[in-house]
């Protein structure tokens, strides 16, 4: 006897988010293993250290 089928209704809300969402960069880095997005990761806020501290270094 097959198993009746469980049937999820999409969430209003999560579908008028999903169309702002660009899905290829999610597919990019899901395609990287976990250590290669912990490294990506890890250079972004290195960048945003840098960035940090440039703003404050201009800030009189």
């Amino acid at each position: 006897m097959a198993e009746p089928r469980i049937v999820i209704e999409p969430d209003p809300v999560i579908e008028v988010f999903k169309k702002d969402i660009d899905r290829t960069l999610l597919r990019a880095n899901l395609k990287l293993s976990p250590e290669e997005r912990l490294r990506k990761m890890q250079s972004a806020v290195r960048s945003v250290r840098v960035l940090r501290e440039a703003y404050t270094k201009s800030r009189p």
